[in-house]
């Protein structure tokens, strides 16, 4: 099952035209989204989810990429859109109709905390969001978002300053309600690997202006 879902969303991102016109975004969301399977899988083999479902969800859970938005209203509903998107696959697959549910509901959720049909909010249903989190604190994040915020451009006054805010969001963040142990461990962990990142940041800019 796993490598039909892994064939099924390969597919719907070569189908997609606004895909095949942005294949940056194509490639990103792909190793996104195996990202999160694996971080998911990590989770319900912890926390003693069925762990195909959890791969499966993970996978899926950003398919509605394969869309294009015209507005942040549009990107806020993409985990409802993933949800419909995975849902025929995954009947076609022969699951019944609560493994489904489940599914669906972990996908639809991980956005906005929003579903567009009623099921019972599950740990396993939280683990899609939470993992899809955690990777957003990650290494890789690191240098996309120092490229998307332009830092390198940035004078020495506005780096520290960017530097300072960030680890004091990142110090709020610790108090975030996650689903399982076994996440917000994981949460915990990775965010601190970025205040790290960042309190060195800021020596090295402390350390940047003369002689200390």
């Amino acid at each position: 099952m796993i490598a039909k879902t892994e064939a099924f969303l390969k597919d719907t991102f070569a189908a997609s035209t606004y895909l095949q016109n942005h294949p940056a975004d194509r490639n990103y969301r792909l190793e996104h989204s195996y990202r999160v399977a694996n971080i998911a899988k990590q989770i319900a083999e912890a926390e003693g989810f069925d762990v195909t479902y959890a791969v499966m969800a993970g996978l899926l859970h950003d398919i509605a990429y394969c869309e294009e938005w015209p507005n942040r209203e549009g990107w806020q509903n993409h985990g409802r859109r993933s949800a419909a998107i995975a849902r025929p696959f995954l009947e076609s697959l022969g699951l019944n109709a609560d493994a489904v549910n489940e599914i669906c509901y972990g996908i639809a959720i991980h956005v906005d905390d929003a579903a567009d049909f009623t099921w019972e909010r599950t740990p396993f249903c939280e683990t899609v969001g939470d993992a899809d989190n955690i990777d957003r604190f990650d290494a890789y994040r690191i240098y996309e978002t120092l490229q998307m915020i332009k830092f390198s451009q940035m004078g020495l006054n506005e780096k520290m300053d960017k530097v300072i805010s960030t680890i004091e969001k990142l110090t709020r963040l610790k108090e975030m309600k996650l689903g399982t142990a076994t996440a917000k461990n994981l949460w915990l962990q990775r965010l601190d690997y970025y205040i790290g990142f960042y309190e060195k940041l800021k020596a090295q800019l402390a350390n940047s202006t003369g002689i200390c």
